[in-house]
């Protein structure tokens, strides 16, 4: 069956931020602002201060790999410290590497991973805007080589970079993925926690399979042996939404990227399981809030 993971990123179309590093002493701090990506930091060396909007700061130490999702941040040596702007540090075309103060008490690599669709809320809004990895887990050591690797390729300027760079962004994702969810409490709403209850994830896993079939909530219940009711309870409190209302969203971000790689409205309706056109249209509009001939 489609892993509902690589589906989703195939199409968002990950790209790389490049990979950046901070060598700092003394005190300093540098504030960053939100945007639509997944931002990476791993603590080489040191120890520093996150601080994040309404939360109490945090304390980095060595080893420490965190995630962050579209939301502004300040790393500083203590929170108190009124910050400059990272932004405009970092903006000279390949300035990768800030060295602040009496280097280097404090050694930081970072780097991230954007998206070229503009449904990237599908994802982002799946994964918390701030997780600390266990640093002892295999994640944390995959994410801070990935995050060397794509450092190099960004101090480099090799043949081939911005391929390489694209997937070393995909492996941030998969392994941010995958420690979050197996670290995330049961509790937790999403359709990636949701992929850890067997019968939800089978039901999202036909779904992708086969998005164009004309799903009914009795069809998809038949098809994991559970009534209606249940489904329809169980995968609400898991993922955040109904099973249709679920599959609806799906479908039209699959629909806007084909509306923008040209395809025609008829066609697109088709394939993501509308055999009326203005069903369709009406599903689109409610969803995106515009119609499909805007796209």
């Amino acid at each position: 069956m489609n892993d509902p993971l690589s589906d989703v990123l195939t199409v968002l179309e990950p790209r790389s931020v490049r990979g950046t590093s901070l060598e700092a002493g003394g005190s300093w701090a540098l504030s960053f602002d939100g945007r639509q990506r997944l931002k990476f930091v791993a603590v080489l060396t040191g120890r520093c201060w996150l601080v994040l909007p309404d939360r109490d700061p945090e304390a980095l130490v060595e080893g420490d790999v965190i995630l962050l999702s579209n939301i502004s941040y300040t790393v500083a040596s203590h929170p108190d410290i009124e910050p400059s702007d990272g932004m405009a540090l970092y903006a000279p075309p390949g300035h990768n590497t800030v060295r602040l103060g009496d280097c280097c008490d404090t050694m930081l690599i970072g780097g991230g991973s954007g998206f070229a669709s503009v449904n990237a809320s599908f994802l982002l809004d799946a994964l918390p805007a701030f997780l600390r990895i266990d640093p002892g887990s295999t994640g944390a050591r995959s994410i801070a080589r990935t995050l060397s690797a794509l450092k190099e390729e960004a101090d480099t300027d090799q043949i081939g970079g911005d391929l390489v760079a694209g997937k070393l962004a995909e492996i941030l994702i998969v392994e941010a993925v995958r420690s979050y969810s197996s670290s995330a409490p049961v509790a937790n709403v999403g359709w990636i926690t949701a992929l850890g209850d067997a019968r939800v994830a089978k039901a999202i896993r036909l779904m992708h399979e086969d998005v164009a079939r004309r799903w009914t909530i009795d069809a998809l219940a038949r098809e994991i042996g559970m009534s209606r009711s249940a489904l329809t309870l169980r995968f609400s409190q898991r993922v955040g939404r109904a099973p249709m209302d679920y599959l609806t969203r799906w479908r039209m971000v699959l629909a806007q990227r084909h509306l923008a790689n040209g395809s025609s409205v008829s066609d697109v309706a088709l394939a993501v399981g509308y055999s009326s056109q203005s069903a369709f249209a009406h599903a689109f509009k409610r969803v995106t809030g515009h119609t499909p001939r805007g796209v």
